[in-house]
């Protein structure tokens, strides 16, 4: 899951732009990460959300996620198994029903300013009809610097809107995303309570 920092709040303005503040790395050593993209969906709030904003009507979306540790491993060398094994796990946002089937990464790129590009194609199970129903997803990811973990924004649609406009604004999405540490300061990095929110 997605740790906020202390005393931060996610928000999303007028036009769009969302910004919050994560801590990754561990317990002991905790590292602060801005992180900003735009979306034109409404920002989810309640508990079980992290930063996730999604229309309703269609299911298009966008959401943050964080992997595991990448062991001082750069973007270019983990394996893309690495990032589907955090977006693909059992307790993520596209296994809510079951775990999703059919998954192929269709493309895997280096791009600018050091991040990372993926597009993925999958199955996932609808809640309403029980059916499996074809998505596509690009997800960019980045190591921020003098952190270990990689912070992914996962822009999605069911396959039948990705052919009718949601690719373009799934990459209009991942393309205004970014991830950078927030300036230091003396004050403690504390870990979000969000159990009553």
């Amino acid at each position: 899951g997605v740790v906020f920092r202390d005393g931060t709040d996610v928000l999303q303005s007028k036009k769009g732009d969302v910004s919050a503040e994560i801590l990754v790395g561990t317990k002991a050593d905790p590292k602060s990460v801005l992180i900003s993209f735009t979306a034109p969906y409404k920002l989810e709030t309640g508990s079980v959300y992290d930063v996730e904003c999604r229309d309703q009507k269609t299911g298009d979306g966008a959401f943050l996620a964080v992997t595991e540790k990448a062991d001082g491993k750069s973007l270019e060398e983990l394996d893309s198994s690495f990032f589907m094994k955090r977006l693909f796990d059992p307790t993520g946002r596209f296994s809510f029903y079951g775990p999703p089937t059919d998954v192929k990464v269709k493309k895997s790129t280096m791009i600018d300013n050091g991040k990372r590009l993926l597009e993925v194609s999958f199955s996932n199970l609808s809640q309403s009809t029980n059916a499996e129903i074809p998505r596509t997803a690009l997800i960019v990811a980045t190591i921020p610097k003098g952190t270990d973990n990689a912070v992914m924004l996962v822009a999605s649609a069911n396959a039948s809107r990705w052919k009718k406009g949601a690719d373009v604004a799934s990459k209009t999405i991942v393309d205004s995303f970014s991830a950078i540490p927030s300036p230091r300061t003396s004050m403690k990095l504390r870990v979000k309570d969000r159990s009553n929110g």
